[in-house]
């Protein structure tokens, strides 16, 4: 599987992502490399997924592939089972992704950048709401 050099994790609403990708879309149809891009449509979600112990995870597999979860653990100095539940979030999400070799799955992340681009917006409501009075 050939993978684009960059992930990009975003945390966009539907439409402004759902324009987005078209434009890959129509981008990667013409022979242009693309990113890879997993989006969250809230900014909570994204901090829920991406938590320090799993940001961990992703450098350490930037750093160098596992030759298995356990050794994954043991290089993070983490148990197991932790390791292998972070994973397999991750790896629903397709920020890491597993080579089958000799029966062992072996994490990997294929991406040289992983960019995480969170957009936050003023809300819609009433602005006297959140103007401050003296």
């Amino acid at each position: 599987v050939e993978y684009p050099s960059t992930l990009r994790i975003t945390s966009k609403p539907f439409e402004d992502h759902k324009e987005s990708a078209l434009d890959r879309a129509k981008r990667w149809e013409q022979g242009e490399e693309v990113p890879h891009v997993v989006n969250f449509q809230d900014a909570s979600r994204l901090q829920r997924i991406l938590t320090p112990r799993r940001l961990e995870l992703v450098r350490s597999l930037m750093d160098a592939p596992a030759e298995s979860m356990r050794n994954l653990a043991d290089r993070l100095d983490r148990d197991v089972r932790q390791v292998h539940d972070d994973l397999q979030i991750l790896s629903d999400y397709r920020i890491i992704h597993f080579r089958e070799e000799g029966g062992a799955k072996k994490p990997h992340i294929p991406y040289d950048t992983v960019k995480i681009e969170v957009e936050l917006t003023k809300s819609l409501g009433d602005p006297s709401e959140s103007s401050a009075s003296a």
